[in-house]
């Protein structure tokens, strides 16, 4: 289980946000996913958030093609509002969504929790994946045993995030892991 001491190693205390018990008491989802929001908390992620900005209100305010959602996170690296993104959770069922600029929903995890665990192991491993370089920018030169270990390194990523939470996997199209990872891998 991810706790807040594992997601600071890699990602630094200062990056790391705890909702306030306050903000999540009047969310609609499973009590264990609203603890998970106090006393693990959110870690700033490469290629995937750039900040947490946890909804206070009881009534979620992400909308999207899903419904509206619970706003737990903002990506606005790139500065363009056209380029911002999102990570939201269901009320009721706290299901995780990636959301795109134009409200587009896509399957992250089937809970707030297996999501951390998902981004810990992600974020864990992004040194490694940045050998890679950006999945579809300019291709970086590396050697065969760099690729080689690069690779291994995402197969081995896939197939933890498989295990924690196969319905990530359920599919290719509006799944976000899948898409993530193969945008490296092929």
């Amino acid at each position: 289980m991810v706790t807040y001491g594992r997601l600071t190693e890699w990602a630094g205390p200062g990056h790391v946000t705890r909702a306030g018990r306050d903000v999540v008491a009047g969310w609609w989802i499973p009590g264990f996913m609203k603890a998970q929001l106090v006393e693990v908390g959110i870690p700033v992620t490469p290629r995937l958030i750039g900040r947490s900005v946890m909804q206070s209100g009881a009534d979620p305010v992400l909308l999207t093609s899903r419904g509206p959602l619970y706003r737990l996170t903002e990506e606005t690296d790139s500065g363009s509002p056209a380029e911002r993104s999102w990570f939201g959770a269901e009320p009721e069922t706290g299901v995780v969504h990636f959301v795109l600029p134009d409200g587009e929903a896509w399957f992250a995890n089937s809970g707030v929790d297996v999501w951390l665990d998902a981004l810990h192991r992600y974020g864990s491993r992004v040194t490694v994946l940045e050998l890679l370089g950006e999945p579809d920018g300019p291709e970086e030169y590396l050697s065969e045993e760099e690729e080689e270990r690069a690779f291994a390194e995402l197969n081995r990523l896939a197939e933890e995030l498989k295990e924690i939470d196969p319905v990530a996997f359920n599919g290719y199209e509006g799944f976000l892991w899948p898409g993530l990872l193969d945008r490296w891998l092929y």
